[in-house]
């Protein structure tokens, strides 16, 4: 039963780790992500879709994301909801291609990414912690219920401990790179 419940809980820390991964990469550094899009949504035909699925999304250059809508009408439509986003980006309209450049961060947005990106981290680290509590929850059910003894309680208790201190380490690692790489100019 501690076997089982200890490779529960390491796949779903594992499944934390790797929504913050994908949280961070979505994060812009100043270099072009065609990630950057995925929550930009354009009514289309009276239903909200994303961007990605009404558009072909590819990099021009290291600082240029290319949209090209697969539907002539949809050009403005497209520009418009990439515009009006909280990403603070300025599509400029070519005929049949929108061009994104990403603009040069400025050292306070720099600062304000890296605290987003720190309150990302401190939510994983959150779910992490939050799957150890309800590993222990369950542990002592079974101590309870005369399921387990109290000496398999403690091992697995401190199994589920050495495994929420080596994912919030892998955690504490990604967000440091991540800061790195967001105060590199």
């Amino acid at each position: 039963m501690i076997s089982d419940l200890n490779k529960t809980i390491e796949q779903k820390m594992q499944k934390s780790v790797e929504v913050l991964k994908a949280d961070l990469q979505k994060v812009r550094t100043g270099r072009a992500h065609t990630g950057i899009l995925d929550h930009v949504m354009v009514e289309y035909y009276g239903s909200m879709v994303p961007v990605n699925q009404i558009a072909n999304v590819t990099l021009i250059d290291a600082r240029t994301i290319g949209v090209q809508p697969w539907e002539k009408p949809m050009l403005s439509k497209v520009e418009k909801a990439i515009r009006d986003s909280d990403l603070g980006l300025n599509p400029s309209n070519q005929g049949e291609l929108i061009r994104v450049p990403m603009p040069p961060l400025t050292e306070e947005r720099r600062r304000d990414l890296t605290k987003v990106v720190r309150h990302e981290g401190e939510t994983a680290k959150v779910a992490v912690r939050n799957l150890r509590r309800d590993a222990n929850q369950q542990l002592k059910d079974a101590v309870k219920d005369k399921l387990i003894s109290e000496d398999d309680d403690r091992r697995g208790q401190d199994a589920s401990q050495k495994l929420t201190d080596k994912y919030v380490a892998e955690i504490d690692k990604m967000l440091a790179e991540k800061e790195q790489e967001l105060m590199q100019i």
